[in-house]
């Protein structure tokens, strides 16, 4: 029987990008499983903390394509809203273009979806299911995480935070490791300081 996976993403975070394609790239073809995408809004979650001023304006920019995420996933489903992930994230992280409005009207266009989806997005159409969606993932793993959150057959973490994607045995290695971890009733987290910033490579 697959395993179900359910990764909750917001496409600003280039950590979380990273992991996604750890698991499109190289958990899906390599292990039975099944993916289910949500959106866990970043501006969504923070709202009412004290942040800073130059983490507050990239909240504030982030917003726009989380809700589009959404409206894409209530719109057209499943598999676009993962496709639709796939574009405007190598638009915003290798492209280097992130929160870029441009880069969602284009991600939107190369799938063929409805650029209104933008407009709609902006009108505040689908907030409500943004938070549907930030709950949903809250519920299973507290507000004291972020993206990526993920849960496989009902057991769900926050992470793994990585760089670069890892490919191959090391792929595959993590994915055994951390469904091993988080499977342990009690455990709650490893953590370690990052040296690293985000690559693409």
């Amino acid at each position: 029987m697959a395993d179900k996976i359910e990764f909750w993403f917001d496409p600003s975070c280039p950590w979380c990008w990273m992991t996604s394609r750890w698991i499109t790239d190289e958990i899906v073809p390599n292990r039975d499983v099944e993916v289910t995408w949500h959106v866990l809004s970043l501006n969504y979650l923070n709202r009412g903390r004290d942040l800073d001023a130059r983490y507050a304006k990239m909240m504030e920019d982030a917003l726009l394509g989380a809700q589009v995420s959404v409206g894409v996933g209530e719109v057209y489903g499943q598999e676009a809203l993962g496709n639709f992930y796939t574009e405007v994230g190598n638009r915003y992280h290798p492209g280097g273009r992130v929160n870029d409005r441009d880069a969602i009207v284009e991600a939107l266009e190369a799938l063929e979806l409805d650029v209104a989806l933008v407009e709609r997005a902006e009108a505040g159409e689908f907030d409500e299911a943004m938070e549907a969606q930030l709950k949903g993932a809250t519920d299973l793993v507290g507000t004291d995480v972020g993206v990526p959150t993920i849960s496989v057959n009902g057991s769900a973490f926050f992470g793994p935070v990585v760089t670069p994607t890892p490919r191959g045995d090391d792929a595959l290695r993590l994915w055994d490791g951390a469904v091993l971890v988080a499977s342990v009733p009690g455990f709650y987290e490893l953590k370690r300081s990052r040296d690293k910033g985000p690559s693409f490579e």
